[in-house]
């Protein structure tokens, strides 16, 4: 993985599996590497994985189960509020930087819109 100095790592590795869950790439039940295995295989201090783990379980994400090791445990519901939520992020820095190019709300929504006829071939491009 490679990390972003802008944003803590713990950060980083909690959004990590918040994308793999929220794409479907992980399930309710499945397990993912220990605290030390991803520590080892980042390289980065076990204290901040140790945090991001924390966290994760807070947040319904994950549990970790003394002696077997961390498993996922968000449900289905908890996978599609993921993905809200990091479309919502996408979406304000999608509106953000068109916005800062000089773009007004409706010029946006036809951009959107030519874009995804587009991308069904209604429109030549």
């Amino acid at each position: 993985m490679d990390f972003d100095s802008s944003q803590p790592i713990y950060r980083q590795i909690i959004d990590f599996y918040k994308r793999k869950l929220a794409r479907g790439e992980l399930s309710p039940g499945d397990r993912i590497p220990s605290q030390r295995e991803y520590a080892e295989r980042a390289q980065v201090n076990p204290n901040t994985v140790q945090r991001a783990y924390r966290e994760m379980e807070m947040m319904q994400m994950v549990e970790t189960i003394r002696g077997q090791g961390t498993f996922i445990t968000a449900t289905e519901k908890k996978q599609r509020d993921l993905q809200t939520e990091m479309a919502g992020q996408i979406m304000d820095r999608f509106i953000y930087d068109m916005r800062s190019l000089g773009f007004r709300d409706q010029e946006l929504i036809g951009l959107i819109d030519l874009h995804l006829a587009s991308e069904k071939g209604d429109v030549e491009k």
